[in-house]
């Protein structure tokens, strides 16, 4: 793990590299720094249109890199309710500010309680050091 990765301690995560910050009954979602990181120079990303359902552990979108394409894995269920379009113009901001220009996607969510199925963020900096959790 580079030593210069953020981890967010309001955040959690999958291991997928998407995090999730939960506010009452909705959610911002977006690529870890670790994530953006292994991915180097993202060039595009594909998100879903306004009112889409996604499901936790399941693709909602696209993101390419120089030399990858990868799917965005959702870390939690609901219906889209906001998409950040400033990525259609630049999608580096997902390279620059993973936390925070570079949200993806925010969604009202279906089961609060799937949180407990995702880590936190003392789990996330143990999966990506490639320690026991």
């Amino acid at each position: 793990m580079n030593d210069e990765t953020h981890v967010p301690l309001d955040l959690n995560f999958i291991d997928e590299h998407t995090w999730v910050l939960v506010e009452d009954d909705n959610a911002t979602i977006g690529l870890s720094d670790y994530g953006q990181t292994e991915l180097s120079e993202i060039v595009y990303i594909e998100l879903p249109e306004i009112g889409f359902d996604v499901s936790q552990g399941s693709a909602f979108g696209t993101i390419e890199a120089m030399k990858t394409v990868a799917e965005l894995i959702a870390p939690m269920s609901g219906e889209v309710i906001e998409v950040n379009d400033n990525l259609d113009g630049d999608p580096r901001l997902v390279n620059m500010d993973p936390y925070g220009e570079g949200w993806m996607i925010k969604i009202r969510l279906h089961d609060p309680e799937e949180i407990e199925n995702i880590f936190n963020p003392q789990e996330y900096v143990l999966y990506i050091s490639g320690e026991d959790i």
